[in-house]
């Protein structure tokens, strides 16, 4: 199952292996995260939230690599604006 959020593609929405948990969480920020994400119930928002968390790690992760290999890659960069320390 994928489910379109805020206009984009999400494959991590899915139903398959699901766990009867209980967690005590505080009902005011479940209710806010249900406006921000538009959602019915308090399970549907916990797992938006869940996967907007590893979505987000992904995106870090991936932005962490492009990083490594920029400064790996030997550039040089220029101090246009005379803020950088040497």
């Amino acid at each position: 199952m994928l489910i379109a959020w805020n206009g984009r593609i999400n494959p991590m929405a899915t139903a398959r292996k699901r766990a009867h948990k209980h967690f005590q969480l505080d009902a005011a920020k479940i209710k806010r995260a249900q406006r921000v994400f538009k959602t019915k119930t308090e399970t549907e928002t916990i797992e938006r939230a869940l996967d907007l968390a590893i979505s987000e790690d992904e995106r870090n992760r991936i932005v962490a690599e492009a990083n490594e290999r920029f400064i790996r890659s030997g550039v040089e960069i220029k101090d246009v604006y005379g803020k950088l320390e040497d």
